[in-house]
Order: C-alpha cells, then sequence, then structure tokens
C-alpha cells in the first residue's frame, strides 16, 4: 500500500456539507433523539447474539442429528455476520450508545468472530472511512492477484474468470481474519505507527493478539472435540462452514457499498491531491442498495446506507433510513450524485457485471 496519504480539497464553494450537517444536526435536534442506538439496537443486539451462540450451547449440550448439527452452523454463521455488521461495527464506531465503555464492550464482540479490535479500526476506521475507493490506500480495494476491482490493479489472466470465481473466495472472508490476516496487518500497521485514537503498546497489542487467539481456538475447537463425541474432521467442517456463511454474508455486503460501476475509484493528482472534498468523495465513491426493504436495513445494520454510514460514521445506523432522505434531497439539491439500487438483487448483479468488466484484459480494449 501507497504510504504518503493524499490530501482532499478543502474547495466547496456551494457549502455542501455545512449545509447537510446542518440539517442532519436539526434533525435529531429537532426530534429530541440521541445520535446513538436505543432500545431498538439493544433488542436486535440480543436477537444477533442468540442466532450466533444458542446454536452453539445446543450442539455442546444436545444430541443432535448430524443434518440438524449441519443447519445449526449455518444458523450460526448468520448469526455471526449480524453480530458484526450491527453491534461490533457501531461499538467500533463509538455510535452503539453515549457510554464510551459500552462502545468498548461492543466493539470487543469482534473478538468472537475470529478478528482483532486494532486491526479492524485502523483499516475501517482509518484507512477505508478516510481514503475511500483510492487505490493504493483503500485496502478494501486490495486482494493481492486474485482479484482485480479497479483498473488501476495491474491485469492477470485469470481475472477473466473472476466473475465466476469470486463467489467462492468471499466466504473466506472471517476465516481468513482468523488465521492469517489479523498477524499481517498488526504487522502492517504497527511498523507504519498507524492507529485509531492512541497508538497502543507493542507488547501488549501483541499479547491481546496471542491470547485472544489462543482463547479463540479453545473455544470453537478444542472444547468442542472434548466435549462432542464426533470425529475431530466434523468439528472442522462445522467450524468452516460457519466462517464461510458468515464471510459470504459480509463480503458480498460490503462490496456491494463500493466495488460497484457506479462508485468511482480515483487517484490523487500528481500533488497528492484529491479533487473533491472529503464529504463530495464520499458520494461520488458510495453506493446504497434495497433502502426500502425492511430486512436488509434489519439485517445489514444500516451498511445498505453505505452513503449515510460514510458521511456520518458516528450516528447509529438505526438512524439511516430516516437522515438518508435529507442527504438525497441535500446531495440533489447541490446537484451531487446520490448513487442506489433499488433492490439488492439489482445491486448483486452490477457488482459482478463491474468484475466482468474489470476482468476483461485492457490491452484488448485499448
Amino acid at each position: 500500500m501507497t504510504k504518503q496519504a493524499p490530501s482532499f480539497s478543502r474547495i466547496d464553494s456551494a457549502k455542501f456539507f455545512k449545509t447537510l450537517n446542518k440539517r442532519v444536526n436539526e434533525y435529531f435536534k429537532e426530534n429530541n433523539i440521541k445520535r446513538t442506538g436505543n432500545w431498538k439496537l439493544w433488542a436486535k443486539t440480543i436477537t444477533m447474539f442468540s442466532l450466533f451462540l444458542t446454536p452453539y450451547f445446543l450442539l455442546l449440550t444436545l444430541n443432535i442429528p448430524g443434518w440438524a448439527q449441519l443447519l445449526l452452523t449455518i444458523v450460526m454463521g448468520i448469526g455471526m455476520a449480524g453480530v458484526g455488521m450491527n453491534v461490533m461495527h457501531d461499538g467500533n464506531h463509538g455510535s452503539f450508545s453515549n457510554k464510551e465503555w459500552i462502545n468498548r464492550l461492543m466493539g470487543s464482540s469482534i473478538y468472537i468472530l475470529a478478528g482483532n479490535v486494532y486491526n479492524w479500526q485502523v483499516q475501517h476506521n482509518v484507512l477505508h472511512h478516510t481514503y475511500t475507493n483510492i487505490h493504493g490506500h483503500d485496502e478494501d480495494l486490495d486482494a493481492g492477484r486474485v482479484l482485480r476491482f479497479t483498473e488501476h490493479t495491474e491485469w492477470k489472466w485469470h481475472h477473466k474468470f473472476q466473475h465466476y470465481y469470486s463467489v467462492l473466495l468471499y466466504g473466506l472472508l472471517t476465516i481468513n481474519w482468523a488465521i492469517t490476516t489479523d498477524w499481517q496487518q498488526m504487522r502492517r500497521y504497527m511498523k507504519r505507527k498507524l492507529s485509531y485514537g492512541k497508538l497502543p503498546n507493542p507488547v501488549w497489542n501483541w499479547s491481546k493478539l496471542v491470547i485472544s487467539k489462543v482463547i479463540y481456538v479453545a473455544i470453537w475447537i478444542v472444547l468442542p472435540m472434548l466435549i462432542l463425541e464426533i470425529s475431530w474432521w466434523k468439528i472442522l467442517l462445522g467450524f468452516f462452514i460457519m466462517h464461510y456463511t458468515a464471510g459470504l454474508i459480509l463480503s458480498v455486503v460490503f462490496q456491494l457499498a463500493h466495488v460497484m460501476e457506479d462508485a468511482e475509484m480515483p487517484l490523487p493528482e500528481a500533488d497528492g491531491t484529491i479533487k473533491n472534498t472529503w464529504a463530495i468523495h464520499q458520494l461520488r465513491t458510495t453506493v446504497n442498495f434495497g433502502a426500502k426493504s425492511r430486512i436488509i436495513n434489519w439485517f445489514t445494520g444500516g451498511l445498505n446506507h453505505q452513503i449515510e454510514h460514510h458521511i456520518f460514521p458516528n450516528i447509529s445506523h438505526i438512524h439511516y433510513d430516516k437522515i438518508a432522505e435529507i442527504v438525497k434531497k441535500t446531495a440533489k439539491e447541490f446537484n451531487l450524485p446520490y448513487n442506489e439500487y433499488k433492490t439488492t438483487r439489482k445491486a448483486i448483479i452490477a457488482h459482478f457485471r463491474h468484475l466482468k468488466e474489470m476482468g476483461m484484459n485492457p490491452a484488448l480494449q485499448a
């Protein structure tokens, strides 16, 4: 990844963000509500943790047939993704509650999802939210040589098939957290002295990573092997299915927000600047989908309202549906884009169409 960070333009003659921010602040003030979560978020938190953990305890305590065990691991994966999108995400953005200790607690739920708070906050809060869709800075665009999300990535012959095989790789997201990604990211981020807030003590940071991984393996693999009277490979298979289900859901949701034909993927100018202000950059590089679907809104933790989330990351997702009306109206008023797909199905089709386009040999298109 490129180390020299780009800077955003400070020129916004139309005062878009100032106007938008004022209107959103007025919405909360007039309705006398907090920008953080409320009882709805707590109810959803209980639901998501129940989906995730109840099957685990059932598997450990009941004699369940094989087909039911398989279904329960899938349910665990769905709950795992739900915890990540609804609880962990708001917690690590500081938007779950107005109490910092609650935000830290909910953000720490990433440890039972196989992740790490420090790594996630640097990659997501710092790199992704600041340098959204900027090649060389937003690591969400970096898929190594396996996938090509942007025209700025070197083309390889196998990319012409990526719209077929990509979905198979998407499911590996969280299991990669558990096995390789966290170690690589911490080494990279600590070397660059990146942090979301105060830079943690290196020894303590590495110690937390090692201890959390040991506890994670003990809970999800060792304990079931000691309690359940089934083959070890079945436990590993169940572990993989749980992760694959969660990884597939999380990857698709995140990809529909940014790796799309409508989302711009600009490069900095020669002097390292981005032509737009940060707020306008977020509008141009982000996409909403399925905003009218109650199920999608509820389950994805508002991540289908990615425009609102990127401009107001410190506002809880339970408010996105309401403030989206303000954002959309203001963007239109200032003649700025507001990228959205009416349905999730249309967004998925558009995503794989983009992958197919990025998979074409650029030399043959010149």
